[in-house]
């Protein structure tokens, strides 16, 4: 469909076909941010609705709630291409012809009755005496581009037009109605407790300057032991954060959580994601001073480029499957997938195994280095 071609053309838009089912299933899950659907027979009933502000053909479009800004886009694109496409076709091609012959024959009839309008009727009337001698000339000459680049022109002409199609918005979210405070909210908990993260490995960085930590090692245990307790303890903490953080936001802006299981796995993920990447900033930092800067930087680009300042949505297409590598743009989603989106635990699952191979990786890491200083 030309369309369809058209909107393909824009560098703009990533356009794919899908079946409706499955692009509704996409809309759904924030996998895809806008769903068009063109309805057999569209371009005929839109280019009768040109001339007639009645019975408009509906273009439904399915959308992501979060993401209006594009709504508003690519609704624009749609009507740029339809209204080239349909007045192209209604005054240069075949079926503009057809319609054209038809409509005079139509209002020849109700101005025979005293009815009708004569303006569009001259207008009509017109424009295909225009067709038909550029038609001939194009004959003559051989230059079949000719008729249909003066019928363009022709299509400029704003008397008695109308918008020929209509659009039926629907956002597809299988949770509550969609509140931008749960996104907010899902950003900030991701900083603040990684924030946390960093002064536990601050602090146990500390422990080993005073000597502290040498007293701790001296105990009947294994490194491995007091690290996995300091691990255990960052993480009891950031779930109790986390935890407040969502009661104010379901208390004072209304959040709701769809998924309480999925909140508590992703949560708790999150949690021990964080109290690895704690234990990986005290495993290789040198001193406090210099890994609290390295350690803050660290943490600001991982909160950027995980969606928590900024949705994720409206990075670069490079960057959003980039990003995918990074912790925090799976906690964002996972919180949002349990929040506003309404996901089941299908939708908890991804994001919580990611996190845990992160905290798996981290803490892995730090024990291995603290380790290897030991001796």
């Amino acid at each position: 469909m030309k369309i369809a071609d058209g909107l393909k053309a824009d560098a703009s838009l990533r356009i794919v076909e899908l079946p409706l089912g499955e692009a509704q299933a996409r809309v759904r899950s924030g996998k895809l941010t806008v769903a068009v659907v063109i309805p057999q027979g569209f371009g005929d009933a839109a280019g009768k609705a040109l001339f007639n502000a009645a019975d408009k053909p509906e273009i439904p479009v399915f959308y992501d709630p979060s993401q209006s800004t594009t709504l508003a886009m690519v609704k624009g694109m749609l009507t740029q291409q339809v209204m080239q496409i349909v007045s192209a076709e209604m005054f240069g091609g075949q079926t503009g012809e057809k319609f054209m012959d038809t409509s005079l024959k139509q209002l020849e009839q109700e101005a025979a009755q005293g009815k009708g309008r004569p303006e569009l009727r001259d207008m009509l009337a017109s424009v295909r005496k225009f067709q038909q001698t550029e038609q001939a000339s194009a004959a003559k000459d051989g230059a079949d581009g000719v008729a249909g680049g003066a019928g363009g022109d022709a299509g400029k002409s704003k008397a008695g037009l109308s918008m020929p199609f209509a659009t039926k918005d629907e956002a597809l979210s299988s949770g509550p109605k969609y509140n931008g405070y749960a996104h907010s909210f899902a950003g900030m908990s991701v900083q603040f407790i990684l924030f946390m993260g960093v002064d536990m490995g601050i602090g146990i960085l500390l422990a080993r300057r005073m000597g502290i930590w040498n007293r701790l090692l001296a105990a009947p245990v294994s490194l491995t032991a007091v690290l996995l307790a300091r691990a255990v303890s960052a993480a009891v903490i950031a779930s109790g954060l986390l935890v407040a953080i969502f009661l104010c936001a379901m208390l004072i802006f209304k959040v709701q959580i769809a998924n309480p299981l999925g909140f508590a796995g992703v949560g708790l993920c999150f949690a021990l994601m964080t109290a690895g990447f704690g234990l990986l900033i005290a495993a290789f930092g040198k001193t406090p001073e210099a890994a609290r800067g390295i350690a803050v930087f660290a943490t600001l680009i991982m909160v950027m480029l995980g969606g928590a300042w900024v949705p994720s949505f409206v990075f670069p297409a490079w960057m959003q499957q980039l990003t995918v590598a990074i912790p925090t743009r799976w906690a964002v989603d996972g919180f949002d997938a349990v929040t506003w989106r309404g996901l089941g635990m299908e939708g908890a699952l991804g994001p919580m195994g990611v996190q845990l191979a992160f905290a798996a990786v981290f803490a892995g890491l730090a024990i291995w280095k603290f380790r290897r200083d030991q001796h």
